[in-house]
């Protein structure tokens, strides 16, 4: 268990803003299991989630980095919920599928070239000795946007994504599942993506300003 308590490249827990974060945002609890809920809630809600944030950039994905700029796509925000756990010393690793998601904008989807996104990323905290799933990345203000139930996290059960939005349509589908890491493998999650999602990646001129709002007005 020592390995995913440990700071590391990319969860960087020993870092000074992500303690002073954690610490801010736990203080509330008294419980291992209340202080994993008050920072799920703290990465969820405040980071934003923002898919067109993803560059080739090693340092781009640390912890730190991301609280930093206060948004990040699903596997930032996991990234910085293991290592707000971390702080707190509890064990917390990385988990990664590809998932279908049948809730995207018309223009990342276009820039994508499909709905199925790569190296999914969510957390698993180990409490009260099992691992549990929580997944920080869609923030409440854009699931009102589009439309999809907040995903809640009580720190006992697994919390993934609906499959269903509020309608009953499909918002998610998990198709693959890569396993659970001590760190984030970059170098292997970016490669598939530049693989998957070429003009993503050449047309940073098409990527919006705000997913957010591209999602309102697709939605209302």
């Amino acid at each position: 268990m020592e390995e995913y308590l440990q700071p590391t490249y990319f969860i960087d827990s020993d870092h000074p803003a992500v303690i002073e974060f954690a610490n801010r945002n736990s203080k509330s609890g008294e419980t291992e299991i209340q202080k994993a809920v008050c920072l799920y809630y703290a990465v969820r809600d405040g980071i934003r989630y923002n898919p067109y944030s993803i560059e080739p950039l090693k340092e781009s994905m640390k912890a730190s980095s991301v609280l930093n700029k206060g948004h990040g796509y699903c596997v930032a925000k996991a990234v910085l919920l293991a290592a707000c756990a971390r702080s707190q010393k509890i064990p917390a690793r990385l988990g990664f599928a590809d998932v279908k998601n049948h809730l995207n904008t018309k223009r990342l989807e276009e820039l994508m070239g499909t709905d199925v996104f790569v190296y999914h990323g969510y957390t698993e905290l180990f409490l009260t000795n099992k691992w549990v799933k929580a997944t920080p990345a869609f923030n409440l203000t854009l699931c009102n946007n589009f439309n999809v139930k907040p995903l809640e996290f009580g720190g006992t059960k697994d919390s993934i994504f609906h499959p269903f939005d509020k309608s009953g349509n499909k918002h998610m589908e998990y198709v693959k599942d890569h396993g659970t890491f001590a760190d984030l493998p970059w170098d292997k999650a970016l490669a598939e993506m530049m693989k998957c999602y070429p003009v993503y990646f050449e047309d940073l001129e098409r990527r919006s300003k705000d997913f957010s709002t591209e999602a309102l007005k697709e939605n209302q």
